[in-house]
């Protein structure tokens, strides 16, 4: 049975937050509803929209071998449901290491076929999982004004260590589904700025 909910990890305590722009109700709802409207699913295939980046970051520890084939089918449902023509996909395998094992344009079946296959065919790379760098290079990477990213952790130890250093903040804005023995985490990269932003058009500064 899973379980989902949506959380995010503030860099301080108070109504300072955020560069000190959380001085109002007014705001503090804003927030909400822009961070519900950047985690929410994207149902690409049934609705027309412009192209986004995709991001899929896989724990590669040996953590995941226990729940391996739940986790790739879960993501081939999930990959049905929000791709859509024009979208840029890339694969992180985030082992000892975080490496990309696939980034490609999705034009055709094919190139759907070809993200799916990657999946499947991910190893395993050592005990240890670097979130932290394959949220680094993805937050570097974006080539539209939206982004999806989503990360897979079957290692509490590996999430517990990387929300307990210096880039943690990268997961300040996430939705999270637990399942057994693993999460998924749709993760809102550069959110603050996206809030910030909102937040100037919505108070006229």
């Amino acid at each position: 049975m899973k379980k989902t909910s949506i959380t995010w990890f503030r860099p301080g305590k108070g109504a300072s937050w955020l560069g000190g722009v959380c001085k109002t109700a007014r705001f503090q709802l804003l927030l909400v509803l822009t961070a519900v409207c950047c985690l929410s699913p994207l149902y690409g295939a049934d609705t027309q929209r412009s192209p986004i980046d995709i991001n899929l970051i896989i724990d590669g520890s040996s953590g995941i071998s226990n729940v391996k084939e739940d986790i790739t089918s879960w993501i081939s449902r999930r990959l049905d449901q929000i791709l859509a023509d024009g979208d840029t996909v890339t694969v992180w395998s985030a082992g000892t290491s975080a490496k990309i094992v696939y980034s490609g344009r999705m034009d055709s079946n094919s190139d759907r076929e070809a993200v799916r296959k990657t999946i499947l065919e991910l190893s395993v790379d050592g005990d240890s999982a670097d979130f932290s760098g394959a949220l680094r290079e993805a937050s570097g990477r974006q080539s539209s004004k939206v982004c999806y990213t989503l990360l897979v952790s079957a290692s509490n130890a590996a999430l517990s260590s990387f929300l307990s250093s210096s880039h943690a903040n990268l997961l300040q804005f996430s939705r999270v589904e637990e399942f057994s023995g693993w999460r998924a985490l749709v993760v809102g990269l550069d959110l603050d700025s996206k809030v910030r932003k909102a937040a100037a058009d919505f108070f006229g500064s």
